[in-house]
């Protein structure tokens, strides 16, 4: 009736990116003072400091379990029963002949936004390492709001392809 389908491995580029990610936040932090800069206004004063070591603990600790949750968490989700997946038309695209290619873009797509989670993250690690190298400490608003513009037209553009793929039926 309602099988559950098998979940797809975690693909080993997705694995090298967290890896690469979490390798560039240990080096670039290298640089950071022992007390960071890690808070910010709107006009990118520094308004909250942390030390060193807990600051590359906790963005390490983002930086790799924030994707990993949303590449794990969907997976499971789409390997047990229909009941918990939601997608337009879905008796077309939960239909037993069309379900594991559904789960397998589903799976890729959620990926794909983990990877693009990272890149953000890390280009925020980048900003931060960056003001923390001025007297004072200050963040580039400017770099801050284009990097965020960027992301999340990625993240609007992500959401049309998914929507897209089934408001329409192959």
């Amino acid at each position: 009736m309602n099988e559950p389908t098998p979940r797809p491995p975690l693909p080993a580029p997705f694995l090298v990116l967290i890896g690469a990610a979490l390798g560039f936040v240990v080096w670039s932090g290298r640089s950071l003072p022992d007390l960071v800069a890690a808070h910010f206004d709107s006009g990118g004063r520094t308004n909250g400091y942390m030390p060193k070591v807990l600051y590359l603990a906790l963005m390490l600790l983002v930086t790799a379990v924030v994707p990993l949750l949303l590449v794990i968490l969907p997976r499971r989700a789409l390997a047990g029963s229909v009941e918990r997946i939601n997608v337009p038309n879905r008796d077309y695209w939960l239909a037993p002949e069309r379900r594991a290619e559904t789960v397998r873009f589903l799976s890729r797509q959620m990926t794909l936004f983990a990877a693009l989670v990272i890149v953000f993250l890390c280009y925020v690690q980048w900003l931060v390492v960056r003001a923390n190298a001025l007297t004072p400490p200050s963040l580039s608003s400017r770099a801050l709001l284009i990097g965020l513009a960027i992301f999340l037209g990625c993240t609007f553009a992500w959401t049309l392809r998914v929507i897209g793929r089934f408001a329409r039926r192959a």
